[in-house]
C-alpha cells in the first residue's frame, strides 16, 4: 500500500480550514444586508454568533463521528453541511427570510464549521508525531488567515453579482474545495513513523521525543482534572481575545485618541497577527513544550492588559494589541498538540471537540462581558484591568497542571520499574 505524503495531508487540512474560516469575514455582508434587506445590526450579527455556537456544539457532538468513520467521511460531511448552509443563505436572502438565514448559515453551515474544524487535526497529529505543533498550527493558521483571502473575493462578488448569488457561488466553491481536500485525508497505517524516527521516538538528529502521558478515550479524558484545566485555559484566552476583537476600534479611539481610519487599519493588521501567531506559537511549542507556551501566554497578557489603560502612544498601544492577538491565535493552534501530549491520539478528535465547547461559550461570553463592564464602569480601562486579573487565574491553572503532569509521569515510571522488578 502506497504511503501518502504527510505534507499533502497538511495541505488538504489547510484547504478545509481556509474554506470554513471564511466565517470570520461575515462582517463583509453586514452593510449590504442592512441596505438591501433593512435588517438591524444585531439581527445580522446574531447569524455569526449562531454559527460559532453551532461550531462548538457540533465539534463536541460529532467528535466521535470523526474517530469512528475517519477524516475522509467527516470531511465530506463538512463539505455537505457547510456548502449547503452557505448556498442556502443565498436562498434565504432571495426570499428575504431572516429565520432561514439563521437556519442555513447559523445552524447548518455552523455544523459544517465544527466538523470541518476538528476533522484534519487528529489526523495531522498522527502524521506528525515529531512536529505536532507545526502541523496543527499550519491548518489552524489557515482558519485565522481565511478572512483576509475571503473578504476581497466576497466584496467583488457582491458588487458584481448581488448578495444572494454571492452565497450561491461561495457555497458551491467551498463544497468543491472541502470535498476534494477531504478525499486525500487518511490516518497513517498502524506502526508508521516518519523517516529517521525509531519506534522509541529517537530522531536521527539525536533528539528523543517525549512519549504521550497516557492513551485515554474521550469519555475517560473528560473525567480528568487536566481536561477541565485545558478547557478553562482556552475559555479565558478566547474570551479575552474575542472581547478585544469586538471592541478594538472604539477602545483605541477612546484610550489613545486614535482616528477612526487609524483604528480601522489597526483592526485589519490584527488579523495578520492572529493568523501568524497560530503557526509561530504552535511551532515554538514543539521546542519548549506546550505547558511553557501557555504559561508564557498568560504571564504576558497579565502585564499587557494591565499596561494598556495607561498607554498614551498609539504605536505602542497597537504593538501590545498585536502581541495579544498572537496569543489569542496561538491558543487555538497549540491546544490540539497539548491534548495529544496529555491524553494520547486514540480519540484526539473527540477530545478536541469537547474542548472546543470552550470556544462556543467564550464566543457568547466575551463580547457580552466587555460591553457590560464598559457600560457599568463608563470606560474600557476598568475592563482591561479586570481581564488582567482573569489571566492571573489562567496563569495559576497553567502552573498547577504541571504538577499533575509530573505526578502522572512519576507514577507511570514507578509502575514500569515495578514491572521490570517482577520479571
Amino acid at each position: 500500500m502506497h504511503t501518502k505524503n504527510r505534507w499533502l495531508i497538511a495541505l488538504s487540512a489547510v484547504g478545509i480550514h481556509i474554506s470554513i474560516g471564511s466565517v470570520y469575514a461575515w462582517s463583509v455582508f453586514t452593510k449590504p444586508l442592512q441596505q438591501e434587506m433593512g435588517w438591524g445590526l444585531k439581527q445580522i450579527s446574531f447569524t455569526f454568533s449562531l454559527a460559532i455556537l453551532f461550531l462548538g456544539l457540533s465539534a463536541a457532538f460529532l467528535g466521535h463521528f470523526v474517530e469512528k468513520f475517519g477524516p475522509r467521511a467527516a470531511g465530506t460531511l463538512s463539505a455537505v453541511f457547510f456548502g449547503t448552509g452557505v448556498a442556502g443563505a443565498g436562498f434565504a436572502i432571495q426570499i428575504e427570510s431572516l429565520l432561514l438565514l439563521y437556519l442555513f448559515y447559523g445552524m447548518i453551515a455552523g455544523i459544517g464549521l465544527g466538523v470541518g474544524y476538528i476533522t484534519p487535526v487528529s489526523t495531522l497529529v498522527k502524521w506528525f508525531p515529531d512536529r505536532r505543533g507545526l502541523a496543527t498550527g499550519l491548518a489552524i493558521m489557515g482558519f485565522g488567515f481565511a478572512s483576509m483571502i475571503s473578504s476581497p473575493i466576497m466584496n467583488y462578488l457582491i458588487v458584481n453579482y448581488g448578495i444572494s448569488n454571492t452565497f450561491y457561488i461561495l457555497g458551491a466553491a467551498y463544497f468543491i474545495i472541502i470535498f476534494c481536500s477531504a478525499q486525500y485525508l487518511a490516518p497513517p497505517k498502524e506502526g508508521w513513523l516518519p523517516k529517521g524516527m525509531t519506534a522509541t521516538g529517537q530522531k536521527s538528529g539525536g533528539m528523543k521525543l517525549k512519549e504521550d502521558l497516557r492513551q485515554l478515550t474521550a469519555n475517560e479524558a473528560v473525567r480528568t482534572r487536566q481536561f477541565w484545566a485545558l478547557w478553562l485555559m482556552l475559555f479565558i484566552n478566547v474570551t479575552c481575545g474575542i472581547a478585544i476583537l469586538s471592541v478594538a476600534s472604539p477602545m483605541a479611539q477612546e484610550l489613545v485618541g486614535m482616528t477612526a481610519t487609524g483604528a480601522a487599519t489597526m483592526v485589519g493588521i490584527m488579523g495578520l497577527f492572529n493568523g501568524g501567531g497560530r503557526i509561530v506559537w504552535a511551532t515554538i511549542s514543539d521546542y519548549i513544550g506546550r505547558p511553557n507556551v501557555y504559561t508564557l501566554f498568560f504571564a504576558f497578557q497579565i502585564i499587557a492588559f494591565f499596561m494598556l489603560p495607561n498607554i498614551t502612544v498609539s504605536i505602542l498601544f497597537s504593538v501590545i494589541v498585536y502581541m495579544i492577538m498572537t496569543c489569542y491565535g496561538g491558543g487555538f493552534s497549540s491546544i490540539p498538540a497539548y491534548i495529544g501530549d496529555l491524553f494520547g491520539t486514540k480519540q484526539l478528535g473527540a477530545i478536541h471537540g469537547y474542548i472546543l465547547t470552550a470556544w462556543a461559550a467564550a464566543g457568547l461570553a466575551g463580547p457580552i462581558f466587555v460591553s457590560w463592564v464598559r457600560e457599568t464602569t463608563g470606560s474600557y480601562q476598568g475592563t482591561l484591568v479586570i481581564f488582567s486579573g482573569i489571566f492571573i487565574v489562567a496563569l495559576t491553572v497553567s502552573l498547577l497542571i504541571r504538577l499533575d503532569i509530573k505526578k502522572i509521569r512519576d507514577m507511570s515510571e514507578n509502575q514500569v520499574m515495578k514491572n521490570v522488578g517482577n520479571i
